[in-house]
């Protein structure tokens, strides 16, 4: 058996302010925070992973999506967060539109939002 099928994963997502990044992920997500490391990552719990926001002071780079949460509906879940404050993308390019924030892919529908980092993190739903 491979040791990594089993095994819990951590996401880690680059931040420059951890406050203001802390700030987001708990008030407008609503993630329960475990707490800090002695390395200076800050965790929260997400089902079965653990998201660690560590400081650096480029911030990110990436221009793909870093976290994906899966939700059983896009639409409330999209509604939810808009009422705490979060932004949602949209888009209408070809192969890639967004109706009311979301996008259907094949059999799943996507709506992205970039955290005050610049992370990109993407809500799902399974269709």
């Amino acid at each position: 058996m491979n040791p990594l099928s089993a095994s819990s994963v951590t996401c880690m997502l680059p931040v420059k302010d951890l406050d203001r990044a802390r700030r987001f992920y708990e008030d407008a997500l609503g993630l329960e925070p475990l707490g800090a490391k002695p390395d200076g990552k800050f965790i929260y719990r997400c089902g079965g992973t653990e998201l660690a926001l560590f400081p650096r002071p480029e911030g990110t780079k990436a221009e793909h999506t870093a976290v994906s949460f899966r939700v059983e509906n896009i639409s409330d879940s999209v509604a939810a967060l808009e009422k705490r404050g979060v932004r949602f993308a949209d888009y209408d390019l070809p192969g890639l539109k967004t109706v009311e924030h979301v996008c259907v892919l094949g059999s799943e529908k996507a709506a992205w939002f970039e955290d005050p980092e610049g992370n990109i993190l993407c809500l799902h739903e399974d269709i």
